[in-house]
């Protein structure tokens, strides 16, 4: 199979990691590793995915919840911003639980096999490497030890908190007003197309948004060199990469980014949202009984 590709597309060369777009990502990730590695990182992507979710969203809803609760007796002005305040503080807890795991997905998507075919590490394998780093780092800071794991977290922070904000801010007018469309005859299939449609139109924009946050995060996190990792920033990566790449290289791969977070939050949103409406079904009826 590799050799059919190699023949195909063309023997390897330092250009196949100068990417110019999606389908060229496609074809040079292809010839240089392989069809299989366009899968890359899937575990750690389900490593991460669970504990992400299953913090994340029932943190919104109990912020979200207790806000707007709040609002309508103290301050009714507040609860439109319900959903920007729950959603970056619910965003903000799942990401510093996860970070480690987030940080393994992205060094192994980052990685590049030296030979044709060279097999990636894995998570754990990638968090260790990460720990041994410490030791190359000659000052006081190599006491930091197991803080390498949160490498890129402010970045990380910095993204995910306003994307969840801008995220939250427009699913919830559009599912309620969706929702609302069909009154008391809602049922599953209804909240699940009012929130995947909402979902996926939310994911779009904030992805979109957030995309130059997402690059400053990558790149620290991809950073191999523990010196320069601890003196890096958000605000440093992007003044950065606006000096060496313009206004392309700060919403470098956002096409794909929008692609892939709309989906995402539509099926995450739609899925958990569904769940819930059976459970509190099945729950209404042994009550009732």
């Amino acid at each position: 199979m590799q050799h059919w590709w190699n023949q195909w597309l063309g023997p390897s060369s330092p250009e196949c990691f100068q990417y110019r777009g999606t389908m060229d990502v496609f074809s040079k990730v292809t010839r240089q590793e392989g069809i299989f590695r366009l899968w890359r990182g899937t575990g750690a992507n389900l490593a991460l995915a669970v504990p992400m979710v299953g913090i994340y969203m029932p943190c919104y809803d109990l912020l979200r919840n207790r806000i707007e609760e709040y609002s309508d007796r103290n301050c009714p002005k507040l609860r439109p911003y319900a959903p920007l305040i729950s959603g970056s503080i619910a965003r903000s807890l799942a990401c510093i639980a996860c970070s480690p795991i987030e940080l393994a997905r992205t060094r192994m998507l980052a990685f590049k096999a030296s030979n044709v075919g060279g097999k990636p590490p894995g998570m754990w394998t990638t968090l260790i490497g990460v720990l041994s780093s410490r030791q190359n780092i000659r000052s006081p800071e190599n006491v930091r030890g197991y803080h390498l794991l949160w490498t890129g977290l402010g970045a990380q922070l910095a993204r995910d908190a306003p994307y969840s904000a801008i995220c939250w801010t427009v699913l919830e007018p559009i599912r309620r007003h969706v929702i609302q469309l069909f009154g008391d005859q809602s049922n599953a299939a209804v909240i699940l197309g009012a929130n995947f449609s909402a979902g996926f139109i939310a994911g779009v924009i904030s992805a979109g948004a957030t995309c130059p946050l997402d690059v400053a995060k990558t790149r620290r996190q991809i950073e191999r060199d523990p010196e320069r990792v601890l003196s890096m920033n958000t605000r440093r990566i992007l003044l950065e990469v606006w000096r060496k790449e313009g206004l392309e290289g700060l919403f470098r791969g956002a096409g794909p980014r929008m692609a892939r977070a709309g989906p995402s939050v539509g099926i995450v949103v739609s899925s958990y949202e569904v769940m819930k409406h059976i459970m509190h079904r099945k729950h209404a009826v042994q009550t009732y009984d």
